[in-house]
């Protein structure tokens, strides 16, 4: 068999075991409020979750077309397909290390880091990078977990508004059977931005090993990914949804509905603008940010600060962990 052939095959599997254990890694984000109200069962809301993940997956190709460009150019990599397959390989590493860690690391920023780190190691320079649409995708990165705190934020205080008569127990019987569906929507989201960047990198991978010329997601690709996060959705990460729904803050039906809508609608607007970010970023900071604005020492700023600790070295460690990995495999096979 071809060499390049063979290398695009593993590109694939690697990427499919990727999407897998994204699913799996952050499916706990999109139903953990759900899940610490008793909206929902665990297991239900897993379900539900994977499906309308695969919905959301299927639904939207802009973020991977734009990912095909935007780290780097596939035309000016030297062994490309090599390059993407040591980054792939990063990423699931780190993925596993966070997972086994029970820390909500973002799978954007370490898919996003490692393929930026093997490209680097490969070119032996930062010049490989294509700045322009690099920049905008870590702006993109830091930018919108800020956001996601503001709007869960204002969407909280304006429920307080509206509600400020209300007797708590009512007001959180009500908004547990709208929490089902807003979990719903949570995951269809996460589906329509996560699942595109493995998406985007394959494809990146079939131009670089020239079974493409141009940056369409071919439509067995799309399937394939959104099958592979679906079917790591429907193991559920339980680890971290121990932390998303009870070390953050206590959730309530109605702090949760208000998480929920404020990080869907970043998430999504992110999506139809074809920016990559991180759910897992916008998600826990939209909790927090309804956190403080039903009152601040609800909010466990310690496991925040963590949470924080982690999204901030994910990239660069992922990317020197992807430099590591194209230094040793090129060692031994190039």
């Amino acid at each position: 068999m071809d060499t390049v052939l063979l290398i695009t095959i593993i590109i694939v599997i690697v990427g499919l075991a990727f999407d897998f254990i994204n699913g799996f890694h952050d499916i706990a984000n999109a139903v953990a409020t759900s899940i610490s109200t008793r909206a929902l069962k665990p297991r239900v809301a897993i379900s539900i979750a994977a499906v309308m993940n695969f919905l959301g997956a299927i639904s939207f190709t802009g973020v991977a077309v734009a990912l095909t460009s935007s780290i780097v150019d596939p035309f000016a990599l030297k062994n490309g397909e090599f390059v993407v397959l040591c980054g792939l390989i990063a990423a699931v590493i780190w993925n596993l290390l966070t997972w086994v860690a029970k820390m909500p690391s973002s799978s954007s920023h370490a898919l996003i880091g490692s393929i930026a780190g093997a490209s680097i190691a490969s070119a032996g320079s930062f010049g490989v990078l294509n700045w322009s649409g690099f920049t905008t995708i870590i702006i993109a990165l830091i930018v919108s977990p800020v956001i996601g705190f503001t709007v869960g934020f204002l969407i909280y205080s304006l429920f307080k508004f509206l509600f400020r008569n209300k007797k708590l127990v009512q007001t959180n019987r009500r908004f547990r059977f709208i929490q089902i569906g807003t979990t719903a929507a949570q995951a269809y989201a996460h589906g329509t931005n996560d699942a595109q960047k493995t998406m985007g990198i394959i494809t990146l991978a079939l131009i670089a090993s020239g079974f493409q010329t141009d940056s369409h997601v071919p439509f067995w690709v799309q399937v394939s990914c959104a099958a592979a996060m679906a079917l790591g959705s429907s193991i559920g990460g339980y680890r971290i949804i121990k932390t998303v729904g009870t070390k953050i803050m206590k959730i309530e039906p109605v702090t949760g509905v208000a998480a929920d809508l404020g990080s869907l609608s970043v998430i999504m607007s992110a999506t139809l603008i074809h920016l990559p970010i991180s759910s897992t970023q916008v998600i826990d900071s939209s909790l927090m940010g309804v956190g403080t604005a039903n009152h601040k020492k609800e909010v466990n700023w310690r496991t925040g600060k963590n949470m924080l600790v982690t999204w901030m070295i994910t990239l660069p460690s992922a990317g020197v962990l992807a430099a590591v990995v194209y230094w040793i495999l090129a060692a031994i096979f190039l």
